[in-house]
């Protein structure tokens, strides 16, 4: 099993959420679920995009890469391809 860079989107909030895991079904319940941080402050999050790499090393550099952006035009462009 590889790991993979993936995007939340909030309606409620109207935001996106960049992360990466191995499991991203996992992560999504944690996400929803009553914890702290940043996604805590929505229940809504919706997985909108994910992409495989075969190593952590592979996945968080991605997950850095689109995080550097901090364009929500350009998130949005890759939720769309």
């Amino acid at each position: 099993m590889g790991y993979h860079v993936y995007i939340l989107y909030s309606e409620s909030l109207d935001r996106y959420y960049v992360g990466s895991t191995k499991d991203v079904n996992t992560r999504l319940e944690k996400h929803l679920s009553n914890h702290k941080g940043f996604t805590s402050k929505a229940k809504d999050w919706e997985l909108k995009y994910q992409e495989p790499f075969s190593s952590r090393t592979e996945a968080l550099k991605r997950e850095q890469q689109i995080k550097k952006w901090k364009s929500r035009k350009m998130i949005e462009r890759i939720v769309k391809s």
